[in-house]
């Protein structure tokens, strides 16, 4: 097996340079190597791979040549990204102002198959009656109270709760007076969209 492959991106457009990188380094077996030559030193490109694949990966920056290439190596060295800790819950709710709103936190690496979110919402806040998405959501209520409306009744939402919202039902939720943050999670979607209830009509 060669441990070394070769990228010359200097004539590729700047748009698709990441991708064709990333790409290319998805290629590799644990153990290659990606020599790749850029016309910059990637800094760019460094911080994204820290942030999409940290612990996965050897670099090694090669230094810039008389004609102004720079070449950095690049090395795999695990099959897949590793788990790891991408939040300190705790310690992000102790440093949310008392009425901050929101989504205070987000899964951020871009090469990922869910989404997720923790939300805040301030005392006696709401997020009206909705529909959700054509997909499951899991809901974890991390600090705070309110309720959960559905098409039938409320649902007391209370620390340490786990809710599942099934596809497209009905929901809207309350903050109580110590206002809710919770977690939610869900497959991912290019674009969530809520759609609103209809205005209620006197029969």
């Amino acid at each position: 097996m060669t441990n070394n492959r070769e990228l010359d991106v200097r004539a590729v457009p700047k748009p698709q340079r990441h991708p064709l990188i990333f790409a290319a380094f998805d290629d590799l077996d644990v153990g290659q190597a990606l020599l790749l030559t850029n016309d910059h030193e990637p800094r760019h490109l460094r911080e994204e791979f820290d942030r999409e694949l940290p612990g996965s990966f050897g670099w090694e920056s090669l230094g810039e040549t008389s004609t102004g290439a720079w070449p950095v190596r690049i090395v795999r060295t695990t099959r897949t990204p590793l788990p790891r800790i991408v939040v300190d819950t705790p310690a992000l709710l102790a440093a949310l102002e008392p009425g901050q709103g929101g989504s205070v936190w987000q899964l951020d690496p871009a090469r990922r198959d869910l989404d997720a979110n923790i939300i805040a919402l301030p005392p006696g806040d709401t997020i009206d009656t909705h529909d959700g998405p054509d997909l499951d959501v899991l809901l974890h209520v991390l600090s705070g109270s309110g309720t959960l409306g559905t098409e039938t009744g409320e649902i007391p939402l209370t620390p340490g709760a786990l809710l599942w919202l099934p596809a497209r039902s009905q929901r809207r939720i309350d903050a109580g007076a110590d206002g809710l943050r919770y977690f939610s999670v869900h497959h991912r979607k290019p674009t969530l969209n809520i759609t609103p209830m209809p205005p209620r009509t006197e029969g």
